[in-house]
């Protein structure tokens, strides 16, 4: 990241806060949330604000906010990129560098269930709520939804996404829900990725709130996709997560994007920290799959 700009986004905060809600008035809105190509390609940027900040073999990779914000706009710049997911701080840092013109925009929601902690299903909602999501003229709210049978948080946090869930539609904005089985193994949560238990969150994620209209699911790529994806007829975004086999990841996510209810993908570290650091060509790459 130039020097000079990080000095812009300094100065911004430091003597015209209100540089922010300028420019998030003077942003030119995505006419439709997909390209060209008739998909979605967003960039997600929120795992910092969970205390997950590793990458690979280095367990700090997303921590230096520059280097971030600097990959960001790489990906941002490229053809067929569509949008954008991260949490207030990064979204407004590149509100102040312009570069979300054109972009539909995502603001993440809850953040309180910290990676690795005892509380991590106590998923709060920390966060953009509905109502900041509006004003500032974006596209809708991502919500990571754990469903832990054996935690008795359970039942809190998914009364909470349905009540965001519901303030989102009200509004007609897009209410992006990340669903997961989730179980405890050695004081660690873990994601069950089998196909069953994608299912299973796929359809108890799909009947929350009173509305949804403008509901829909990023989904991790699992086996037997097609049934993943035929378990409800919400539009899907799949994500990316980490990726050890770069190769095997973007064989199956071409292969699900198939499906009719696939819109496109939703991917952050595998694009934006690449084993062999291009950026842009990790970038490209995924957007060819569209």
């Amino acid at each position: 990241m130039l020097s000079d700009n990080i000095s812009r986004i300094v100065e911004a905060r430091v003597n015209d806060p209100g540089a922010v809600a300028a420019a998030a008035a003077r942003r030119v809105k995505a006419t439709s949330l997909f390209g060209e190509h008739g998909k979605t390609m967003i960039i997600a940027a929120d795992h910092p604000a969970r205390g997950a900040n590793g990458v690979g073999a280095d367990p700090t990779a997303m921590a230096d906010r520059f280097e971030l914000l600097d990959r960001l706009c790489v990906a941002l710049e490229r053809p067929g990129v569509t949008g954008v997911l991260a949490t207030a701080d990064i979204l407004e840092d590149l509100l102040l560098l312009g570069v979300l013109d054109g972009k539909s925009v995502f603001g993440s929601m809850n953040r309180a269930g910290l990676a690795g902690s005892v509380f991590e299903i106590d998923d709060r909602f920390t966060g953009y709520d509905a109502e900041t999501i509006a004003a500032m003229g974006f596209d809708g709210g991502k919500m990571l939804t754990r469903i832990a049978l054996d935690d008795p948080a359970t039942p809190a946090a998914l009364a909470e996404t349905a009540r965001t869930v519901n303030e989102l539609n009200d509004r007609q904005l897009i209410a992006m829900v990340e669903p997961f089985l989730s179980v405890w193994t050695d004081r660690k949560i873990r994601n069950d990725l089998s196909t069953d238990a994608v299912v299973k969150s796929v359809t108890i994620a799909s009947g929350l709130g009173r509305r949804t209209a403008y509901t829909w699911l990023k989904l991790p790529v699992v086996e037997n996709m097609e049934r993943v994806l035929a378990s409800s007829t919400l539009p899907a975004l799949l994500l990316g997560g980490e990726v050890k086999d770069a190769e095997a990841a973007f064989a199956s996510w071409g292969k699900a994007l198939k499906q009719p209810t696939a819109q496109g993908l939703v991917v952050g570290r595998s694009l934006l920290y690449p084993s062999n650091g291009d950026v842009a060509g990790a970038v490209d790459k995924a957007v060819s799959l569209l």
